[in-house]
C-alpha cells in the first residue's frame, strides 16, 4: 500500500474541518448552471436534465432518494422526495468532485540531471578491443621491418662492466647505491604501492575531470617523477663499475 504524503493528510484534514464550519444548505440557482455554460458539455447538460424529468415522473421507494452519479469514483448525493437538484450538487446536478491534485514531484523521484556514464559493455570493451587489434598490428608490421638489436651469447667466465639490469629494474638498481637493500629493494617500494592504493580511499571525489582531483594527480605524479628520474640516471649517467658519468663526455653505456 502507498504511503500518502503527509502534507497531503494536512490539507485533507484542514478541509473537512472547513466542511464541517460553513453552512451546509447553498441556494439552488447558485448550484444550477445555465444551459448555455460552455465549461459543461452539451451532452452532459441533455443527460442530466433527462434523469431529473424521469425521476419526478417515477419517484424512487423508501423515502424517495435518488441516485445521481453512477460512475465508479464519483461521490453519490441523495436528492429530495419531490426530485431537483441533489443537496451538495455541482452545475447541472453531477456531483463528480475532484479532491485533490497531486503533482507529480511529491511521489515521484524525478531527475532531471543527466548522468554522465555508459555501461562497460559494449562501449569500453568494444573499444579496448579495437585498441588491442590496433596495437597488434602494428607492432607485428614494426617487427617486419625493424630487427629487434639482440646481443651475443652470454659468456659465464666474463661479467660486463658496467653490468646494468633492464631498463624497468634499474631503478631499484639506481636506489640500491644510496640505501641498504632491505631499504631499496623492500621499505621504498612497498610504501610507494601501499600510497596508490590507499589513493582511491583518501580521496573520495566523485569527479572525473583532472582539475577537480588535485590530491590524485598530485601523488600519482610524484610517483611517476620520482621513478623517471631513478630510471633515467641509472640509464645514462651510470658508467664502468655504476658510477657517475657524463654521457656527452664519456659515452653512454646503456644497451636495449
Amino acid at each position: 500500500m502507498t504511503e500518502i504524503p503527509e502534507h497531503l493528510l494536512k490539507r485533507a484534514a484542514a478541509a473537512r474541518d472547513k466542511a464541517k464550519a460553513e453552512p451546509a444548505e447553498e441556494p439552488a440557482a447558485e448550484a444550477a448552471a445555465p444551459a448555455g455554460d460552455s465549461r459543461i458539455p452539451e451532452h452532459l447538460l441533455k443527460r442530466s436534465q433527462a434523469a431529473k424529468a424521469k425521476s419526478d415522473d417515477a419517484p424512487a421507494e423508501g423515502g424517495g432518494a435518488v441516485a445521481v452519479a453512477e460512475k465508479v469514483g464519483a461521490v453519490v448525493a441523495a436528492g429530495p422526495a419531490g426530485g431537483g437538484v441533489p443537496i451538495g450538487a455541482g452545475p447541472g446536478g453531477h456531483t463528480q468532485r475532484l479532491l485533490t491534485v497531486v503533482k507529480s514531484g511529491t511521489i515521484q523521484d524525478v531527475k532531471a540531471t543527466p548522468v554522465d556514464k555508459v555501461h562497460t559493455w559494449p562501449h569500453l570493451l568494444a573499444a579496448e578491443f579495437v585498441a588491442a587489434l590496433a596495437m597488434t598490428a602494428f607492432t607485428f608490421i614494426f617487427s617486419i621491418f625493424v630487427h629487434a638489436p639482440l646481443l651475443e651469447l652470454a659468456n659465464t667466465n666474463q661479467t660486463p662492466n658496467p653490468s646494468k639490469a633492464p631498463w624497468y629494474f634499474l631503478g631499484l638498481q639506481e636506489l640500491l647505491v644510496y640505501f641498504h637493500p632491505m631499504i631499496a629493494g623492500v621499505t621504498l617500494p612497498g610504501v610507494g604501492m601501499i600510497a596508490l592504493i590507499l589513493t582511491p580511499y583518501l580521496d573520495r571525489n566523485p569527479s572525473n575531470k583532472p582539475e577537480d582531483r588535485k590530491f590524485a594527480t598530485s601523488i600519482m605524479t610524484v610517483h611517476i617523477m620520482f621513478w623517471a628520474v631513478l630510471v633515467i640516471i641509472g640509464s645514462f649517467f651510470r658508467g664502468p663499475g655504476f658510477n657517475f658519468v657524463l654521457p656527452w663526455v664519456d659515452g653512454l653505456f646503456f644497451e636495449l
